[in-house]
């Protein structure tokens, strides 16, 4: 068997995968939904407290027109959570995400840099963790504290929405997905080309 011919054996056997590709973009919907709908539901369960740090140059976003884009935000993230979720409009409910995302990279996350969690071999986040560290050993129940993880130092990078930015893009140029999505049986049912 000569490379060629070996080159093409293996691209056959990469196209099988093909019959189960719907998985990607039913996974990618499913991973979205938890972030967005958490990010909406605490938005809207703390609505004057958005908006006003959507409103204050002092020690929020400084924004025009405060309860009108925390309430757009807000319900674009709800919404766009289910409609992820059960893969309906999949294509035109990520336009608005990646808006969303956009500002929250330039307007949120931007002056912390990449990371959303600071990195520890930066010795003085680790000076900042031991000391924290430290002190809830001495005056807290460590163990009970860090029985469902680690304490990590927040740094608020842009990391995770540029992540879930690429993600909608995925969405947005591929779609939902065949069969565990709405868009895909409506599709079937009402498109003729």
């Amino acid at each position: 068997m000569n490379i060629q011919s070996f080159a093409n054996w293996v691209h056959d056997q990469l196209d099988i995968a093909k019959s189960i590709d719907f998985l990607a973009p039913l996974a990618l919907r499913i991973y979205l939904f938890f972030p967005f709908w958490m990010a909406g539901t605490t938005k809207w369960s703390s609505f004057s407290d958005t908006a006003a740090w959507f409103g204050n140059p002092d020690w929020g976003l400084g924004l025009p027109f405060p309860e009108l884009l925390a309430f757009l935000a807000t319900w674009t993230e709800i919404i766009g959570a289910v409609f992820l979720l059960i893969g309906f409009a999949t294509r035109y409910i990520t336009i608005p995400l990646i808006i969303t995302m956009i500002v929250a990279i330039f307007a949120v996350h931007w002056d912390s840099g990449w990371y959303a969690i600071a990195q520890s071999t930066d010795p003085e986040v680790a000076e900042r963790l031991n000391a924290a560290k430290g002190i809830l050993r001495e005056h807290g129940n460590y163990g009970w504290l860090t029985g469902k993880g680690g304490f990590v130092i927040l740094n608020n990078g842009i990391e995770f929405a540029v992540t879930y930015l690429i993600m909608l893009l995925v969405l947005f140029f591929n779609g939902a997905g065949k069969y565990f999505s709405v868009d895909h049986w409506i599709k079937a049912k009402f498109r003729t080309s």
